[in-house]
Formats: C-alpha cells, sequence, structure tokens
C-alpha cells in the first residue's frame, strides 16, 4: 500500500468513485447520572489535537462550561505518523505527554481500551474521552462528547452555563445535521477528492451551504434560538470549521472560490467566538497549520508551509 493511502485509511472508509467517505467512530458509550460511566468529577480524561476541528470542538466546549477543573486533557504532537496516528511529545510547545496511561501514542491508549485494536490494523482518532475508572474510551465522537459535557453542566458542575438547552435540542440537532455533510465534511471531501467530479460536487455543495449560512446570519449573532439567536453546540460545530478555513481550506483543500473575510457575517461570527472568554486559548494557529500542510503528503508532497495569509481569523 502507498503510504500516502495508507495515511489516509486512518480516517477513511473507502473511495468509491472518487469520493472521500469518513469512517465511523468506535467507542460510542455515554456518561450518564447513575450509569455505568456516572457524572463524577475528577474521573474523565480527554485526549485531543489542537490541529483536529472534532477535536477542537470538544476543547471550546469544555472550556465554555467551566469544566477545567474536572476533566483533564492532554494534546498530540500536531505531526500525523505516516499512517495516520498521533504521538505524544511533551517536548513541541502546546503539546503534553500521556499524563494518565504514559503512552507514547494514542494508538497506546486505544490498546488499553481494547486488547487487539493494534492487531486490528485499525487507527486511533482525536477526540478520545477516557474513563479512569474502569481504565477504558468511553466516546471518540466529538459530537456526543460536547453533549455529554452538558451533562455535567446541567449536575451542578462548572460554570452553570448550558450549550443545548432542552427546549433549542431539535434545533441545534437539525442545524448541526445541515452543516456537517455540505461544511464540516465537505471541506474534506473537496481536499480529498481524487476525481474532478467528485471535487466539483462537493466544493459546490460547500459554498453553496456556506451562502446560505451568510444570509442566515443577517441580523442575527448565533445560529439557533429567537431573535438574535443564543450560542450553542450548533456555534460550536460551525466555528471550529470556519476557523480553520482561510489558514488551511483555501488552500489545501482547493476551497477557494472565496474566503470566509469575503463573507461579512460570516467572518464576524468567527470574531465574535473567538472573542468569547477561553475560546482563543484554544485555537494553537501554529498546530492547526502545520499539521495539515506537514501531515498529508498524498496533497502536499514537499511539506512546505505557506507564509500566509496575512489577513483572517487567526489575525484577529
Amino acid at each position: 500500500m502507498d503510504p500516502t493511502d495508507e495515511q489516509a485509511g486512518a480516517w477513511t472508509e473507502a473511495f468509491d468513485s472518487g469520493k472521500f467517505i469518513r469512517k465511523s467512530s468506535e467507542f460510542r458509550e455515554h456518561i450518564a447520572k447513575g450509569e455505568l460511566f456516572d457524572v463524577e468529577t475528577g474521573r474523565y480524561h480527554l485526549y485531543i489535537s489542537y490541529a483536529c476541528p472534532w477535536a477542537h470542538r470538544t476543547l471550546i466546549t469544555l472550556k465554555l462550561l467551566g469544566l477545567e477543573n474536572h476533566i483533564s486533557v492532554d494534546v498530540v504532537d500536531w505531526r500525523m505518523n505516516s499512517d495516520g496516528s498521533w504521538s505524544f511529545n511533551p517536548e513541541e510547545e502546546g503539546a503534553t505527554a500521556d499524563t494518565i496511561n504514559g503512552e507514547s501514542s494514542l494508538e497506546g491508549v486505544y490498546n488499553r481500551a481494547f486488547s487487539g485494536w493494534n492487531e486490528s490494523r485499525r487507527i486511533g482518532t482525536v477526540p478520545v474521552l477516557w474513563d479512569r475508572q474502569h481504565n477504558t474510551i468511553v466516546n471518540n465522537e466529538s459530537r456526543e462528547i460536547i453533549r455529554m459535557f452538558d451533562t455535567f453542566a446541567n449536575a451542578g458542575m462548572g460554570n452553570g452555563t448550558s450549550l443545548c438547552p432542552i427546549e433549542l435540542r431539535h434545533e441545534i440537532d437539525a442545524m448541526i445535521d445541515s452543516n456537517y455533510e455540505s461544511v464540516n465534511n465537505g471541506v474534506y471531501k473537496s481536499g480529498f477528492a481524487r476525481t474532478q467530479a467528485a471535487y466539483d460536487k462537493a466544493v459546490t455543495a460547500l459554498f453553496a451551504r456556506l451562502d446560505e449560512l451568510e444570509l442566515h446570519f443577517d441580523g442575527r449573532e448565533w445560529l439557533v434560538g429567537e431573535g438574535r439567536g443564543q450560542l450553542t453546540e450548533a456555534d460550536i460545530c460551525l466555528f471550529t470549521t470556519l476557523v480553520r478555513f482561510d489558514l488551511v481550506y483555501v488552500v489545501h483543500f482547493k476551497c477557494n472560490l472565496r474566503r470566509i473575510i469575503d463573507y461579512p457575517n460570516l467572518q464576524s461570527f468567527v470574531e465574535r467566538m473567538i472573542d468569547l472568554p477561553g475560546v482563543k486559548e484554544t485555537c494553537h494557529w501554529h498546530h492547526i497549520k502545520a499539521h495539515y500542510f506537514w501531515s498529508h503528503q498524498n496533497l502536499n508532497p514537499f511539506r512546505i508551509i505557506p507564509l500566509g495569509p496575512l489577513e483572517g481569523a487567526h489575525t484577529h
């Protein structure tokens, strides 16, 4: 197998007619009061990458809910290995060691949760929510993890904020669904397309949805809720894609019909998110930019990292 195909296999189920198809997450347990994975402070640990938009969702949610003293965090190196796996490297600025299990790679963490993991030839992804009590992975699906973090908030932990109030839950889920395939996954479908037809279809759908969102934000601050809206999970899930767009996706994934900075309402939304307490510190621009251009050698074989852009969310 070509090394670039092996790396792509870490997050790709198949390239069907040149189309990118994302793998499903493997661990899908839930934290709930009185259940096997109970709602307890100090019990759970989050493994993330600053570079990854899916992991970034969980870190922002943890910060906005004020859960830093209840759920600990470790950060992998921004460099993705040739097989698509992640390593711990405390020598790299912003990255950490594995402070819970002492592993040198995230594969070691996955193997602790499932003893046949290494033999399965699967590759572990971020984020990972780890349970210290049962020494296993609870969940590695970002959307489910951020919803579980709201469970902690509802149990009286954190700052009393909810990012998924029950009265808005249906609207939140509908908005996340509407943005997932065209925008969140759409940038990857554009960037990893292997035929012109697959690329054209993905990038057209991506910008059609961005055009819709630009209109949706006219007179609004947040995606859902009455009036100007209310900050929810839906905003976080959109933000982690948009904040990488001009810095990475325009060039690296050929998403170049427009930039986010060319959409006044979307750019204002991104800046509004960055200005929220605790959010800017989760945006590690070097990890984000270097990861994509260095790691994806199938797209950038010489690992040349662009100097620009001079404008965008990273300068806010």
